[in-house]
């Protein structure tokens, strides 16, 4: 019997609602009040590029055609620049697709579910036109065909702004950037030159092959001895535990995974004595071996609490590179970066709320023991184990290119 709460990717996915319900016009209603409802997309798509922006004003509603107004001037003459026509060379389309009005008849911001009631269409439409870079002005586009698949929350644009997404479910780079109302509304000239240069950035990538990843090959282990064979000279590692902290009595180290490639990991459960734990034992204290982590205090301090081991040669952390690299807060993530750097928007969702504590404290113990009792969550749990001890690898390589960083053990 399923555990109360834990249900399949497949059980819970639509195209309209995370939770699985789906949206329609009569979810929302706006098409009683428009004059052009359910505007088509609009475009001759030269260049490949899918503009998507917020909802139609007073004259897109009046003309029936989508940045027809004065900030939609203001997006033409933007690309222009940028050599790019916005209405030759691109597809344009709304996440809400009908005007949406307040009581006195003037524009208003669409609601969730008038986005989530056009959804389906978007994505029919992205699909059916298959583009090369999908732009997303402002919270409402990124709302539209990121926040169904996103588990967290979708923050805003400030934090998606300037990502050029290579997404594996669209197969295009999805490029976040400001509305161009915002800019317009700007008194400040900072606005204007970052969305000018997120635009070029994002269509930099129109000739640009999306980046794509071979699947990963999990190693599923109970015998931890094949840990003695790695020679790699740089691993990530990665454990999933009964809490954030480690001191408190009934803590423990769940499970583990290392990843000794990009695309390859070893997994296991953590054995109970410390005879059959020697070789990932004897794999921290290498010293030749480089050990990368996402946040390696984590992985540090569990070691030397419950494994008793000093992890030997730390060299790399996707944590703070991530933070290095950009300042910006709620993006360091791995789930977020991974996402942004790789495309691959969800592989936790089906054990995440089992990683997580009710009580709001250091100590708290989470509910990741419930998992071992059905082998199908086991097997859960170690594959998303698996996925960050890759991901961490992946991304780690990833910076270090950025960063023009030549490995060196510290």
């Amino acid at each position: 019997m399923p555990l109360p709460g834990f249900f399949t990717k497949k059980e819970t996915a639509s195209t309209s609602r995370p939770d699985g319900k789906v949206r329609s016009c009569a979810s929302c209603g706006l098409y009683k009040t428009s004059i052009s409802p359910r505007m088509k997309p609009y475009g001759e798509f030269r260049k490949g590029i899918v503009v998507m922006g917020e909802a139609s004003g007073e004259v897109e509603d009046r003309t029936g055609k989508p940045f027809q107004g004065k900030t939609g001037r203001l997006l033409q003459r933007t690309l222009e620049k940028l050599e790019v026509d916005l209405f030759r060379d691109c597809l344009c389309i709304n996440a809400c697709l009908c005007r949406p009005i307040n009581d006195e008849g003037e524009n208003r911001t669409p609601l969730g579910v008038e986005i989530e009631s056009c959804r389906s269409t978007n994505i029919r439409v992205i699909q059916e036109h298959m583009p090369k870079v999908i732009i997303l002005l402002g919270n409402s586009a990124v709302f539209s065909l990121i926040g169904h698949r996103w588990k967290n929350s979708i923050e805003n644009i400030s934090t998606w702004r300037g990502w050029t997404i290579p997404d594996q479910d669209f197969k295009a780079w999805i490029c976040p950037t400001f509305h161009p109302s915002f800019v317009e509304r700007s008194d400040k000239g900072a606005e204007k030159k970052i969305w000018e240069t997120d635009l070029a950035q994002a269509l930099s990538k129109v000739e640009q092959p999306l980046i794509r990843y071979k699947k990963p090959i999990i190693e599923y282990i109970s015998d931890l001895n094949v840990l003695d064979s790695i020679t790699s000279d740089l691993i990530a590692f990665d454990f999933e535990t009964t809490g954030i902290k480690p001191y408190a009595k009934g803590h423990r180290i769940v499970c583990v995974s290392v990843a000794d490639s990009e695309d390859h990991a070893y997994v296991f459960l953590l054995p109970p004595t410390k005879k059959e734990c020697s070789p990932l034992i004897r794999l921290l204290k290498n010293e030749s071996i480089g050990k990368m982590a996402h946040n390696m205090k984590f992985e540090n301090t569990w070691s030397k609490i419950r494994l008793g081991v000093d992890v030997r040669n730390w060299t790399w952390d996707s944590m703070l590179a991530a933070h290095l690299l950009d300042n910006r807060s709620g993006i360091t993530g791995l789930k977020f970066q991974t996402y942004v750097n790789f495309g691959i928007v969800d592989y936790a969702s089906e054990v995440s709320p089992y990683l997580r504590s009710e009580e709001k404290h250091g100590n708290a113990l989470n509910r990741i023991m419930s998992l071992l009792e059905s082998q199908t969550h086991v097997k859960s749990l170690l594959e998303y184990c698996a996925l960050d001890s890759i991901y961490e690898y992946r991304l780690a390589r990833h910076q270090q290119t950025i960063m023009n960083y030549s490995f060196l053990p510290f």
